[in-house]
């Protein structure tokens, strides 16, 4: 654990409180902080992940929290490349690079893609000082994993990033991927279903575990290649835990091509850190005009050489 992380046996005085308020007690966090951590599956008391903020504590349980080693707010960078797709009055529709880290952590704290979106648009830095959002990741809404390429929605206004967070938990947001994995799937279509939490054995790594949060992952074959096995897939989620795709997926024995972290082999053909898993389609509703909105990004360069035919699959799916 980091210096800023929580782990402490409640005393007698927070006996009785909610989560969320004894949580932002001792933290020093606000309550939005509080609520984010604990939509996170960060927080545990006596080793068990908790969902719900308005759970009462009791004097004695082991309180644990996971907290970014960063919250400091973050730089504007004009050197960072932001790919936008789409502006509305209260969103960026970007198309993240591979490599891209969406906002700072404890593994990388200049440089990041929000930097580069606050060079652009410097007033979204206004919703961290409303107290909306966390200083580190002014108007995120939902992020991609560093090695993930694709789309995601970012917000720019108040409106905006309570609509789309309240789209997000409720599953009005849509959320297609494209994926190549190892192997062939022997199922065309089917769900993963299994709760995921914080590996106990690698701490930076995220596992299927009986106490941790629901997720459900869909797919559907689209192509099973060969010159090795692997198999295109169209996935969606039905919830966002931390890897949920990468988990779920490692979980059934077809771990994403080139995904060192959850037991693919090394793919020369990509970079090390990348893996092949694309943001495809975004679709949510306006939260100025009501309207549906969907977005879609073609797979990027080195993905496409992996499966040329990608395009032709997807339109007789």
């Amino acid at each position: 654990m980091s210096e800023s992380d929580v782990d402490i046996v409640l005393p007698a005085t927070l006996d009785g409180l909610r989560l969320d308020r004894a949580l932002a007690l001792v933290s020093g966090l606000s309550r939005a902080e509080v609520a984010r951590l604990i939509d996170s599956g960060e927080v545990q008391l006596d080793g068990a992940v908790v969902a719900k903020a308005s759970l009462k504590v009791v004097e004695g349980q082991h309180l644990v929290a996971r907290i970014d080693e960063t919250s400091d707010a973050v730089e504007p960078d004009a050197s960072v490349p932001v790919d936008v797709v789409a502006e509305g009055e209260d969103y960026l529709v970007i198309n993240k690079r591979a490599g891209q880290v969406v906002h700072p952590g404890a593994g990388q704290l200049i440089g990041t893609l929000i930097a580069g979106v606050l060079a652009r648009r410097p007033e979204i830095a206004q919703l961290a000082s409303e107290g909306l959002c966390d200083p580190s990741r002014p108007g995120v809404v939902h992020r991609l994993d560093k090695g993930t390429s694709g789309l995601l929605v970012v917000a720019t206004t108040r409106r905006g990033l309570e609509t789309l967070r309240e789209e997000l938990a409720s599953r009005v947001m849509g959320r297609t991927y494209l994926g190549l994995v190892d192997g062939h799937v022997e199922e065309d279509r089917g769900v993963v279903e299994a709760p995921i939490g914080r590996s106990t054995r690698q701490p930076t790594l995220m596992a299927v575990r009986a106490d941790g949060r629901e997720a459900r992952t869909h797919y559907d074959v689209l192509a099973r290649l060969d010159r090795p096995a692997t198999s295109l897939l169209r996935l969606r989620l039905d919830t966002g835990r931390t890897h949920q795709i990468r988990v779920h997926l490692s979980t059934i024995g077809h771990p994403v091509v080139n995904d060192l972290r959850y037991g693919h082999r090394r793919d020369r053909r990509l970079e090390e850190e990348r893996f092949f898993l694309h943001s495809y389609q975004l679709e949510f509703v306006d939260p100025a005009t009501g309207e549906p909105q969907r977005f879609t990004a073609d797979l990027p360069g080195d993905l496409s050489e992996l499966a040329p035919h990608w395009r032709e699959f997807l339109s007789t799916s």
